[in-house]
């Protein structure tokens, strides 16, 4: 027998009964109580807007799948490229279906020198990377006179494949612009994290890309890639129900992420991490935060209700870096102020446990990435699951223009007052 829940609306006696599946109800349950019936529901805690088949998400046992393969083999065993192919397509490629759809992105790579010589030469000398990240997406789609044949679908994966390829492209061009440094080409002969790190910080001719540093940024672009249904993930779907091209729905999800609660996060724990010092003062700093005189950063998460399985990844990944770079300054009190949070039963009755941001900034740091850069190396690989998301919406046809209803609490209706009278 199927899953069931029964409404009963108190004022009318009226009732009606819906299939539960999937741990959710259909909404259409209280239009038929009352068309004039709404929930509120601030920041969708309850809501889900969409039904879709990328990621799965158990926050309360700490399980991420893309398309049901554990994030745990995929940062083993994959590339970002691989994962992003596998979010956008469904299913992990051939052999023939990787090379093909890796020298396509590798092909893809260049921006249009307009776009680095007039559009970039606009910004102000010290513009905050993201910020130009954002606006370079957006200009992108101008580039392209296919950029809004969104129906048809050879068009769609062209403009797929060059938001994934040019991404790198953006965010290096917009970080050596913001430090004065001239731009530089991509390498079509390196891997996908290889060459972006090339065009980071390749100043001479001898310049080459470490093995394990290569590795541990495609493990983060891995981590990063999709992530359900968070703040930019949804602006991309709300923006591109209108039907507008993926450059716009992608710099508006991009715009979401520029924000400090949700891409900047990690950016906020080497902020803590610095202002406490020395692993002597995290005891000093625990009891700060558990008399609400300080916030403990990089623990929790608003569905992860146990260990962040990405947190666990990234640690490793940490000291793969500091193997090569040499251990940031910082691991020591992130690793006293992770035993104590562990251990303390104020924060483990609240599920307060390490994030994905908690090693992520550390990493980004001993790369040598600056912290205004953090937020642009999570949009990099977000722009596979953007996009993914995007192209799942565009072909459900349960979805609608998003245009969520609101609980009206102004005044009444009241005539206009004159000027001289009020």
């Amino acid at each position: 027998m199927a899953d069931t829940i029964t409404i009963t609306d108190d004022r009318t006696g009226k009732t009606v009964t819906v299939p539960i599946e999937g741990g959710v109800f259909p909404s259409s349950a209280l239009r038929e109580l009352d068309p004039s019936l709404f929930m509120y529901d601030p920041a969708y805690m309850s809501t889900a807007a969409c039904k879709s088949e990328i990621t799965y998400l158990d926050g309360a046992n700490g399980v991420l799948r893309y398309r049901g393969y554990p994030i745990e083999q995929l940062a083993e065993k994959s590339t970002y490229l691989e994962v992003a192919y596998l979010l956008i397509h469904g299913d992990l490629p051939t052999a023939e279906q990787l090379a093909a759809w890796t020298h396509e992105i590798t092909t893809h790579t260049f921006i249009h020198e307009n776009m680095r010589k007039r559009f970039v030469d606009g910004f102000h000398y010290d513009a905050h990377p993201m910020g130009m990240f954002v606006s370079s997406v957006a200009a992108l789609g101008t580039f392209y006179d296919g950029a809004k044949d969104i129906d048809d679908a050879d068009s769609r994966q062209r403009q797929i494949v060059r938001l994934i390829a040019k991404s790198p492209t953006l965010a290096a061009m917009a970080y050596r612009f913001s430090v004065g440094l001239p731009f530089n080409y991509p390498d079509n002969a390196l891997t996908y994290p290889a060459n972006f790190l090339s065009m980071m910080w390749k100043i001479g001719p001898d310049y080459e890309v470490d093995p394990r540093l290569e590795r541990a940024m495609d493990v983060l672009f891995i981590l990063h890639a999709d992530h359900e249904q968070n703040c930019g993930t949804t602006a991309m779907r709300v923006v591109g129900s209108s039907q507008t091209d993926p450059y716009t729905s992608a710099a508006a999800a991009a715009s979401a992420l520029y924000g400090p609660l949700h891409g900047g996060a990690n950016e906020a724990v080497v902020r803590m991490l610095a202002e406490i010092g020395s692993k002597d003062n995290v005891p000093a700093f625990i009891d700060s935060v558990k008399n609400g005189e300080g916030r403990l950063m990089g623990f929790g998460h608003r569905v992860y209700k146990n260990y962040d399985p990405r947190a666990t990844i990234i640690k490793k990944a940490a000291y793969d870096v500091f193997d090569v770079v040499g251990k940031n300054p910082l691991l020591d009190i992130a690793l006293a102020l992770e035993e104590v949070a562990l251990e303390d039963p104020y924060f483990v009755d609240r599920q307060l446990y390490p994030n994905v941001d908690f090693y992520s900034g550390l990493i980004y740091q001993a790369l040598g990435f600056p912290v205004d850069m953090f937020t642009v190396l999570f949009a990099i690989p977000r722009t596979s699951g953007w996009l993914a998301h995007w192209q799942e919406l565009l072909s459900d046809p349960e979805q609608k223009i998003s245009r969520p209803r609101q609980w009206y609490a102004g005044p009444d209706e009241r005539d206009y007052v004159a000027i001289d009278a009020r």
